[in-house]
């Protein structure tokens, strides 16, 4: 299942419409330069990362658009702690 929510801003105005994609105990992925025709891009690409076994987005099978406007990659929190 894909939820979408509007934010009211990802403050990543240099790079056009952004977009983040969120999962529970999974890193997030933040995606720029996107536009209207995107919209398809991104539904698959969510669907990519909701049906992974390891919690990445696969960028092999990534729609160009993603691809190609990926920001950044988020690790979790839990991700962070173990680096102390």
């Amino acid at each position: 299942m894909v939820d979408v929510r509007q934010v009211a801003c990802l403050g990543n105005c240099k790079r056009g419409l952004s977009a983040a994609v969120l999962r529970a105990g999974s890193w997030s992925y933040i995606f720029g330069e996107l536009d209207a025709g995107s919209a398809a891009d991104l539904v698959r690409g969510a669907e990519l990362f909701a049906g992974s076994s390891d919690g990445f987005m696969p960028f092999r099978n990534r729609p160009e658009a993603l691809k190609r406007g990926l920001i950044a990659r988020v690790p979790t929190a839990a991700n962070l702690q173990d680096l102390k």
